[in-house]
């Protein structure tokens, strides 16, 4: 089968694929779902570790030789300033459509909204909803509006997000099978809470779960364009390939240290520490075995 027809399958499955998995982790009851999905959370955070370290960037270094061992740094610290300033965009235009900066109302009482963490807690809405503060009611249009606002930018960001996961997965591929298959290993396993937390603020605009689960999917297809983008770009720039591996590797460190494993120190006891720390070297192990079963 051609190559490019892998890429197409294996990104439809980190982008696609992924979000109809969360669709069926939603009919989990509720209160065993609140339970599994930190410990989802968990192991993806160890497997993007395991990817980044022991998969994308050992490629990208054996691709470049120990003298570029330096260019190879650099376009990590790239990386990472890249996913640093995509997330501060995503976390702005949050902020700017659902209000969560505090307001204060009537007798002083702060607002907060929020629409879930990484490690699957959702936040409820801070407003009473359909309560007088002070003798102001809430405007029930404007709350309609940002809420509406807030589904319209995760379908944005979620189309953008999956474009680059495209990428990442296309460059992987293009380095060798078994790096490719990792890497949409990595991809759908921290995809998944992912989208179960998009599902939720999705329903919270407005959809029909039904049409919240369609639209989550859909998302899904930028990340087949964003494959096929880089395998024709990087087919024209092969030198360019380990480059774009250090690329990944940085966005699977920056989505794992700064965007999950944050939300797990939110939970401090020592049996849930203990699982978390089980479950991430599960994940991480999960991604040295295949890569020592790519390399027999």
């Amino acid at each position: 089968m051609p190559l490019l027809v892998w890429i197409i399958l294996f990104t439809a499955v980190g982008g696609i694929a992924s979000a109809a998995f969360a669709g069926l982790f939603l009919l989990v009851p509720e209160a065993a779902g609140r339970r599994l999905l930190p410990h989802f959370v968990s192991y993806a955070t160890g497997a993007l570790l395991g990817a980044a370290l022991l998969a994308l960037l050992p490629e990208a270094m054996e691709g470049v030789g120990p003298d570029g061992a330096h260019a190879i740094g650099a376009a990590m610290l790239v990386g990472l300033g890249v996913f640093f300033v995509i997330e501060k965009l995503v976390l702005w235009w949050h902020t700017h459509a659902n209000g969560h900066e505090v307001h204060t109302q009537g007798h002083g009482h702060a607002h907060d909204h929020g629409h879930g963490d990484h490690d699957g807690h959702a936040h409820h809405d801070g407003h009473d909803h359909g309560h007088d503060h002070g003798g102001h009611a809430h405007n029930g249009g404007h709350d309609h509006g940002r809420a509406a606002a807030s589904g319209v930018l995760v379908i944005i960001g979620d189309s953008v997000h999956n474009a680059l996961d495209g990428v990442l997965i296309a460059a992987a591929f293009l380095t060798s099978f078994p790096l490719g298959l990792l890497t949409t290993f990595a991809v759908a396993a921290h995809e998944i809470p992912h989208r179960v937390g998009d599902f939720a603020i999705l329903v919270h605009s407005g959809m029909s779960r039904g049409r919240a689960l369609v639209m989550n999917m859909a998302t899904g297809l930028t990340s087949i364009i964003g494959g096929v983008a880089a395998y024709f770009g990087l087919q024209r720039a092969i030198g360019a390939l380990p480059y774009a591996l250090a690329l990944a590797a940085a966005g699977f460190l920056y989505i794992a240290v700064a965007g999950l494993i944050p939300g797990l120190h939110r939970r401090a006891d020592p049996r849930t520490s203990l699982a978390q720390v089980i479950l991430m070297g599960l994940g991480v192990w999960t991604i040295a075995w295949a890569e020592s079963l790519a390399h027999q």
